[in-house]
């Protein structure tokens, strides 16, 4: 059975008391849920400034911390720009690469994407590679060519054996900040096709291989999403600045793992 994952993108906000705040809430509420609150993965994603008071904060808890981006160049002359190695010392274990919102206001290829990836995996991060596609993408019927793309330029660049490391969060542009979502059923017919085009290259990592749904995921649908075969836990945005939003879909994981 694949452990769920329910990791947090707070995107550009929060300061350093929201973190300790946020963190310390959540993580009393994960004490009281006991021993079964280890039974999934739990990853909150702050601005890589605050990952220092993060990690403090989750310190001894079931959570783990990761980071927004990371820049493909292990170091250099790249002003602005977080290095792998920079958020390893900062108490990170997971990073996202690729976010939809990293490729369509700031132009990240799927090349530049397989490149941060590659670059997580030698720092011993684990990458949580966003895929997905566009309201006009999908209206054009081209979801399945957009996401195996997407898929097929982490394989051809980074091997399959990638994925055995990695994992994937399809998120839907069009669901991500717009109060829309992907039905279940919308939700798992797309992870299928995704789960499909690996087993294609490797049956055993596609069975392995996590893949989380990352389009508005909120407590009141996270159960039935999570319920579908192929959605191994949430890449949650705006419920994740919410502890008690946060805690009650880990807390649909958690059931969804027992």
């Amino acid at each position: 059975m694949r452990t769920p994952v329910i990791a947090g993108n707070w995107k550009m906000n929060g300061s350093s008391e929201m973190a300790r705040d946020l963190c310390g809430q959540l993580t009393d509420k994960l004490i009281q849920a006991g021993e079964t609150a280890r039974n999934i993965d739990i990853v909150v994603c702050p601005p890589a400034i605050l990952l220092h008071p993060v990690s403090d904060a989750i310190a001894g808890s079931p959570i783990q911390s990761g980071s927004q981006d990371i820049d493909q160049n292990t170091s250099g002359a790249y002003t602005g720009q977080t290095a792998a190695s920079m958020v390893v010392d900062a108490g990170a274990k997971y990073t996202l690469v690729g976010h939809s919102e990293r490729r369509t206001i700031f132009g990240e290829t799927d090349e530049m994407v397989a490149a941060k990836t590659t670059t997580a995996l030698e720092h011993n991060l684990t990458p949580i590679i966003c895929i997905g596609e566009t309201q006009q993408e999908r209206e054009a019927d081209q979801t399945e060519d957009v996401v195996k793309r997407q898929v097929l330029a982490i394989v051809e660049n980074c091997g399959i054996s990638a994925l055995h490391h990695a994992i994937l969060a399809y998120e839907p542009v069009w669901a991500i900040g717009t109060g829309l979502t992907a039905s279940p059923e919308q939700a798992q017919q797309v992870h299928q096709f995704i789960r499909q085009q690996l087993a294609a290259n490797d049956s055993a990592i596609a069975e392995g291989c996590r893949i989380l749904y990352g389009g508005s995921m909120k407590p009141e649908n996270a159960s039935d999403l999570l319920a579908q075969d192929d959605i191994d836990g949430g890449l949650i945005g705006g419920a994740s600045l919410n502890s008690t939003d946060f805690f009650a879909i880990c807390a649909a994981a958690i059931q969804q793992a027992a």
